[in-house]
């Protein structure tokens, strides 16, 4: 795809122009649909002073369509997706409802506009397979906005494993307190498995690629168990209607958790889980997730052959430490401490950073950190610990994705060639 002719007017109605920008390309034309939370991500076109400009918004709910007006100035509102799959966009940012991001992949796909797709890729294996295959089958550019691999605490961790401080990785520990868990994630749409497969697909996605990030492979075999522990006891329900989280929230509100009121009218999602994972370089994994705890946050562990790094916060102030240079007890001095960098932006800053690399992408192909495949195989460990958890625990196996998929993401036709 490329962007070299100039477009002196918009097809989409009252949608603004674009200009020639400093390469002599114009702006690319982008769209945001879904203007819920993440609905904001596509603000970074603007703030960052990106070569794009968002011509289109659209929404099912016409508040939030008249809120995302006022978010994207000049920008044509929509009800239906439909409505802009011929009206010339380069590229779509998709912040929609997890369970609709297949069908909305594909379609867009299939007109020839490059996707963003806000992680999960898709609720299911089989979903994510069909919209890389139809990315390869079309040869539209895919996107999937794993933003954690942006985040400042993340690239530390992997920074110093590849600089091999403790050596070859062996394992790989990831316990997640997720604070917030009740407001965010069993008020609405995510509370209910028939929206999300579970959380540990929809929030674990995140971590459970940072963890094949950091060990360099993919789950095959995992292993799950958890339960609804305490939220399913809750019976203050009837949801949140069409208002979404910043509507309700209150950080300082609802503790301790048992006081929560207003959940969604169907809670059958896991509070509580825990997986193991063996991945196919032989590195072996857990992930730990618990949506009530006092504090909200993530702590990794990196086990190699020569030592051990684990990050203390994962947000401005947080350190990575690394344990590398003698056998010891319990020692709270590590031989190598590095500062996390605070940076601008949601998620630490790696918000604009995707943004901002989602652009370069759409215009020039550039490659990318994040990677479909990964995200694809991130779903495909959710989906697998979930069927194990609900199985009381059974070993479950990861479908293989086909090589002929992989392979089309991994020589540069789809991303930048790395699929871990």
């Amino acid at each position: 795809m490329t962007l070299s002719h100039t477009r002196e007017e918009s097809d989409t109605p009252h949608a603004p122009a674009t200009r020639p920008t400093a390469d002599g390309q114009r702006e690319a034309r982008l769209a945001v649909v879904g203007l819920g939370m993440r609905g904001a991500l596509g603000r970074h076109v603007a703030e960052q002073q990106l070569p794009a400009r968002v011509v289109a918004v659209c929404d099912p709910v016409a508040a939030r369509r008249e809120r995302g007006r006022e978010r994207y100035p000049g920008a044509a509102p929509h009800a239906d997706h439909r409505a802009l799959l011929d009206e010339g966009l380069d590229g779509v940012i998709l912040t929609t409802p997890d369970d609709t991001h297949e069908q909305l992949a594909v379609d867009f796909l299939e007109a020839g506009v490059a996707v963003f797709v806000d992680k999960p890729l898709a609720i299911t294996t089989a979903g994510c397979d069909r919209v890389l295959e139809t990315a390869r089958r079309t040869g539209t550019r895919l996107y999937v906005g794993h933003n954690m691999r942006h985040m400042p605490v993340v690239r530390a961790l992997r920074e110093l494993v590849v600089r091999g401080v403790i050596g070859e990785v062996k394992a790989v520990w990831c316990r997640h307190f997720v604070g917030h868990g009740g407001d965010f994630y069993f008020k609405d749409w995510h509370a209910d498995r028939r929206r999300t497969t579970g959380l540990l697909l929809q929030k674990g996605a995140h971590d459970l690629d940072v963890i094949h990030w950091l060990a360099g492979g993919y789950t095959v075999r995992t292993q799950a168990m958890g339960g609804l522990t305490l939220y399913g006891d809750i019976t203050a329900r009837g949801g949140q209607g069409g208002r979404t989280l910043t509507d309700w929230f209150d950080p300082d509100a609802n503790w301790p958790p048992t006081a929560l009121t207003g959940l969604n009218d169907v809670v059958d999602v896991e509070d509580l889980s825990m997986m193991t994972m063996r991945l196919d370089n032989g590195v072996f994994a857990t992930y730990q997730q618990c949506h009530f705890t006092p504090d909200y946050w993530r702590n990794y562990t990196v086990i190699g052959t020569q030592g051990r790094l684990e990050n203390f916060g994962d947000t401005e102030g947080a350190v990575v430490k690394v344990w590398n240079g003698r056998r010891s007890g319990y020692r709270p001095d590590a031989d190598l401490v590095v500062e996390v960098p605070a940076e601008d932006g949601g998620h630490g800053g790696a918000d604009p950073r995707l943004v901002t690399e989602f652009v370069d992408f759409v215009r020039a192909g550039t490659p990318t950190l994040t990677s479909p495949v990964a995200a694809r195989q991130a779903v495909a460990a959710g989906c697998a610990a979930t069927a194990s958890l609900r199985a009381d625990g059974i070993p479950v196996d990861v479908p293989a994705l086909s090589r002929e998929v992989a392979g089309h993401f991994t020589t540069g036709a789809g991303d930048s060639g790395e699929a871990r």
